[in-house]
């Protein structure tokens, strides 16, 4: 009976983090209530609060519930031990990446409620930062890897690792952006592949 407890409290969890996907996306963060959370959910107000102590836990609940998964496929590509070239992995993540963006329409709602559908006002003016933590990680894991590719002389000559990693941070960010705001169904997706790979070959060392 306990068990069959704890399931249903981790079930209704789920559920609310569900709903509040669907209530961000449909109405933006800041005209989010919990009440409406809750309805969505079908669940008492009182039930969200078990959960979450605020809006803010609840908004990075939904994106952590996204994100472990794409983050755990994306970091076994870019760490793939056979992959004995660090700008293919890092290629291959990026692809990978953006192949679940495209494929999985909840991980892309998330991204549609980050970037155009909340407002770093009031309660969540002091987490903007926390809001872009997975950003900096990959900056941080694809310098690593440029780094390494530059030590096994597979990195252009003359290119710094460091500039290289902000710029396809910024290239990745940007090609992000594209795809979810003006350039929204305009069949941009088939383009992605060549799009990252024409930027990868720029950082291959020809010989």
């Amino acid at each position: 009976m306990v068990r069959k407890t704890k399931e249903e409290a981790e079930q209704t969890r789920l559920d609310i983090i569900d709903a509040a996907r669907r209530v961000f996306h449909a109405c933006g963060v800041s005209r989010s209530s919990l009440d409406r959370i809750a309805r969505e959910a079908g669940v008492t107000r009182g039930a969200v609060y078990w959960h979450f102590k605020d809006k803010a836990e609840l908004f990075f609940a939904m994106r952590d519930a996204m994100f472990a998964p794409m983050i755990g496929s994306t970091d076994a590509v870019l760490f793939n031990p056979a992959l004995h070239n660090p700008l293919d992995a890092i290629e291959g993540s990026i692809r990978e990446f953006f192949r679940v963006l495209v494929e999985n329409a909840e991980f892309r709602e998330v991204f549609e409620i980050m970037i155009s559908r909340c407002e770093y006002v009031d309660e969540f003016a002091s987490i903007e930062q926390e809001v872009g933590r997975p950003a900096q990680e990959f900056l941080d894991k694809i310098l690593r890897m440029y780094r390494l590719a530059a030590e096994k002389g597979y990195l252009r000559a003359g290119l710094e690792p460091e500039v290289v990693a902000r710029d396809t941070w910024a290239f990745t960010s940007g090609l992000l952006h594209l795809l979810l705001g003006c350039r929204r169904g305009s069949g941009m997706e088939a383009e992605i592949a060549g799009m990252i790979a024409a930027h990868m070959a720029l950082r291959r060392n020809p010989g």
